[in-house]
């Protein structure tokens, strides 16, 4: 099942990305987690299966574009199509607010995720460049 996270989810959500995020340039922390549920309760989705959260994504929207971006799937739970109904479900919703165009934000060194996005219908753009500043 594929929905909205709320406060709840926060510490699952934290534990699953502890697990599976390799790459996080800053600390993920549950006050992060609580202001992105109160801003735009649908903009974090997860997907539960038995009661336990097993895959997440945010879907971004900031009034022009469109992004998808931590896409994680716990391990165990990878193979059976949770991280396309994700994304399926990430761009039905951003669809719906009125997006045209959406991003997939993807760890270059990454591989199998690029080879996952382009099977998911993205083709990868070389001439944009993401700069990042850690602000605080």
């Amino acid at each position: 099942m594929i929905r909205p996270a709320t406060i709840g989810d926060s510490e699952a959500i934290l534990r699953l990305w502890a697990d599976v995020v390799e790459h996080a340039s800053i600390e993920d922390r549950v006050e992060d987690v609580h202001r992105l549920v109160a801003r735009d309760p649908e903009a974090l989705l997860v997907a539960e299966e038995d009661g336990h959260l097993v895959g997440t994504v945010i879907a971004g929207w900031d009034g022009w574009r469109g992004n998808l971006y931590r896409l994680t799937v716990a391990p165990d739970a990878r193979r059976r199509g949770i991280a396309g109904a994700l994304i399926e479900e990430g761009e039905r919703r951003l669809e719906a607010k009125g997006c045209r165009r959406v991003s997939a934000l993807v760890i270059g060194a990454e591989d199998g995720a690029r080879a996952f996005w382009r099977s998911s219908g993205y083709a990868e753009h070389r001439s944009v460049s993401r700069f990042v500043k850690n602000l605080g």
